[in-house]
């Protein structure tokens, strides 16, 4: 069953320990407006899978990202997000997985699962299972009288 979360308010998520980013909710708005990112857009033609994949994730990341907890310059100081340190902190190879897994995930998943459906029953895949008992006995006919 798909549940809807009808309050579309932003969530905390946990990327790394000590590391959480509150991101808005991951909508049709945001995947259609990150797609035609000027980032994406710019990515070559010829780019590998895993290098359209990091310039999607960071530029949903810069529309995503709200505030965080537990990130901090060279000196240890706290920063505030901006495009330049979300890219940043993506370019940490856990933290891009946890983003990846906890949040673009989800959405994906979502779009596979409404893809998905049971075999036809009656067409060449015929692989739903069958829902009568099969008969013992032929019937017998009424008789004509």
């Amino acid at each position: 069953m798909l549940t809807l979360d009808l309050t579309n308010a932003p969530r905390w998520h946990d990327l790394a320990p000590g590391v959480r980013v509150q991101l808005r909710p991951l909508t049709t708005a945001l995947m259609v407006a990150t797609r035609s990112d000027a980032s994406v857009e710019a990515t070559p033609e010829d780019a590998s899978d895993e290098e359209r994949a990091v310039a999607f994730a960071k530029a949903l990341a810069r529309r995503s990202v709200i505030a965080w907890d537990g990130v901090g310059d060279a000196d240890g100081n706290a920063i505030d997000p901006s495009p330049e340190a979300i890219d940043a902190l993506l370019d940490i190879w856990p933290i891009f997985e946890a983003f990846q897994l906890t949040y673009v995930s989800k959405g994906l998943l979502l779009e596979q699962e409404k893809n998905a459906s049971a075999l036809s029953p009656t067409g060449p895949s015929a692989g739903a299972s069958a829902t009568a008992k099969p008969v013992r006995k032929p019937a017998r006919t009424a008789r004509r009288g």
